[in-house]
């Protein structure tokens, strides 16, 4: 059967292969490269020799294909992050120090939270996020957070479609999505409980940029047994405001000083 033409271009056909890694699969073989993006073995093979040279992908110690340092270089000067993270660090690191346990920054990439920050401690709650991981916005608190303050466009789609369920805590049922929205613009806070592991309750609270639109959310991750997630919220709340100040949130368009 002859194989059915591809009008990808080589460009487009470099970025699929890049796009075959994800969090779940960060390291491929050339053959699950080949089969993933739907490309013939010899064209794989062409592609992934010149994007090893450039080093967008190189090498672990089997042999296997990974990601190369050299595009993660390119990908932290993306003005959306690098500002934003230069930014919240200070915040960031004494929200911290006030808690030792997770702080993690992410802001929305169409439906989804794309992690941006994060810091930890050796006491810390294990989580499952990590830096540039990307989770479902109705799942995770930094999520919730994104989605009440995002496009309504973006509120109907995600509520338009099936709800992807973590544990028997993740938020499943459209009617209680609305209701937590609801809630969270009331409050301007998220409190995420168990959604993507039980053990787990997430507080976050929305980032205004300086025209007041808010463009990411920080949250802080804590163990949920015999946590009290309303005393954490007035720490995020300062936090997620003191990074919204330094953005110049709450100050005159026109005042450039």
């Amino acid at each position: 059967m002859p194989r059915r033409s591809d009008d990808r271009s080589p460009t487009r056909r470099s970025l699929d292969i890049l796009g075959a890694f994800s969090e779940a699969q960060p390291v491929l073989t050339l053959s699950q490269i080949a089969r993933l993006t739907a490309l013939p073995l010899p064209t794989a093979h062409r592609l992934v020799a010149e994007l090893l040279t450039w080093g967008a992908l190189e090498r672990d110690e089997s042999g296997a294909l990974q990601i190369g340092l050299h595009l993660w270089e390119i990908a932290a000067l993306a003005p959306r992050a690098l500002g934003l993270r230069e930014v919240a660090m200070p915040f960031i690191e004494d929200l911290y120090e006030a808690t030792h346990q997770n702080v993690s920054l992410a802001a929305r990439d169409g439906s989804e939270a794309v992690y941006l920050e994060r810091v930890s401690g050796r006491e810390a709650v294990i989580i499952l996020a990590k830096v540039g991981s990307r989770w479902p916005l109705h799942a995770t608190g930094v999520g919730l957070v994104l989605l009440a303050y995002a496009p309504i466009e973006v509120q109907d789609r995600v509520l338009a479609a099936p709800l992807q369920r973590f544990t028997t805590k993740t938020i499943s049922d459209h009617a209680e999505l609305r209701a937590a929205l609801a809630e969270i613009r009331r409050t301007g806070v998220a409190i995420s409980d168990g959604q993507i592991t039980l053990n787990a309750i997430s507080v976050a609270a929305p980032i205004h940029d300086r025209t007041g639109r808010v463009i990411a959310a920080i949250s802080l991750v804590l163990p949920n047994a015999q946590t009290t997630p309303g005393q954490y919220v007035p720490l995020v709340r300062t936090s997620a405001r003191g990074i919204s100040r330094a953005l110049g949130w709450g100050f005159p368009l026109n005042n450039r000083g």
